[in-house]
């Protein structure tokens, strides 16, 4: 049974994987309701935690229900990673991880992120300030490689535990790929069944269904599924991927009255959480997951991502669940 540190996970633990603007903790209590059980914050610059941020230290916040829970930290300097470490320790999550997967541009020209694998042995000391500088379990995030000609996971999976981390997760691609063409599990299983690693290894890219789950866990051993996009808006595939790997048996889709549902409590709690303006916003790119093979959805789809206020959105929710021809 897998463990990150001490904190014990279940047999093959399905993480929530950070995806910016979608993993906050409104939309993560409704992801573990719905079978995660593994939580990561956002990730959150190491600069804007040392400098008391309130955007980066409002990412950190987490509800007791979430357990176990990781805050995702980044950043390009080591000293300053060491610091937001200790900074993200106060929060007191269950274990701290560290981005060196992050492809986005902006992230990745200012040395975060991806960058790392361009200076394997900064990340690597970057890796040690941080497992001394506190506690709680170090756990990485990272990708194959920076491109075709360098994927170099096996060794540096290696090399991270040497510098004493508790587990890694590795997403299917390399930098250079971004999120494009299929993900590669041959090299997350080669780590994996690697004799020398003894820490858990979690694989990433792709998994958006239950038997997909079970081929990646049955051909290349990892100890458990990070699913990403596959859950934005969509958190009832915790539900269906546990239910196939006990039974092989899949759920019905959630109702009309379900989704909608979640979607008002996603949309009340997200107030609370990051207020009205910036939950409008951010909740518009989860609209067609929530609702996803609904029929004749397309219309009330753009009247909820065109409304000027979440008091109009709920509105809309409340004809919905009333709107017969738009009943699964």
């Amino acid at each position: 049974m897998p463990k990150i540190g001490n904190i014990e996970l279940g047999d093959f633990p399905l993480f929530l994987a950070p995806m910016e603007d979608v993993t906050d903790s409104p939309f993560r209590v409704i992801c573990r309701e719905y079978g995660a059980d593994v939580l990561v914050t956002e990730f959150i610059a190491a600069e804007g935690l040392i400098r008391d941020a309130v955007k980066s230290n409002n990412k950190m916040r987490f509800e007791p229900a979430e357990r176990p829970i990781g805050i995702q930290i980044f950043g390009e300097n080591v000293e300053s990673m060491m610091k937001a470490a200790e900074v993200a320790e106060a929060a007191n999550p269950d274990f701290i991880d560290l981005n060196f997967g992050c492809p986005v541009r902006k992230i990745v020209m200012k040395g975060g992120g991806a960058a790392l694998l361009q200076d394997i042995p900064k990340m690597i000391r970057m890796t040690e300030a941080v497992v001394k500088s506190t506690r709680l379990p170090v756990t990485v995030k990272t990708r194959l490689g920076w491109d075709d000609a360098h994927k170099d996971i096996v060794d540096i999976a290696e090399q991270l535990q040497g510098a004493g981390i508790s587990a890694i997760a590795i997403h299917g691609r390399t930098r250079a790929q971004l999120y494009g063409g299929e993900a590669d599990w041959t090299l997350i299983g080669e780590v994996k069944n690697n004799p020398r690693i003894q820490i858990p290894v979690f694989g990433n890219g792709d998994v958006d269904s239950g038997p997909k789950a079970e081929e990646m866990k049955n051909r290349f051993g990892v100890d458990g599924i990070l699913i990403g996009r596959a859950a934005t808006g969509n958190p009832w595939i915790f539900r269906e991927i546990k239910a196939w790997l006990a039974s092989h048996s899949i759920p019905p889709p959630p109702p009309v009255t379900e989704r909608v549902g979640v979607v008002r409590r996603h949309l009340e709690a997200s107030i609370q959480y990051k207020g009205e303006r910036a939950t409008l916003y951010e909740i518009r790119k989860l609209y067609s997951g929530y609702f996803r093979g609904i029929p004749n959805f397309r219309s009330w789809r753009m009247k909820m991502v065109t409304a000027a206020s979440t008091a109009e959105v709920l509105d809309i929710l409340a004809v919905i669940e009333k709107t017969e021809d738009i009943q699964a």
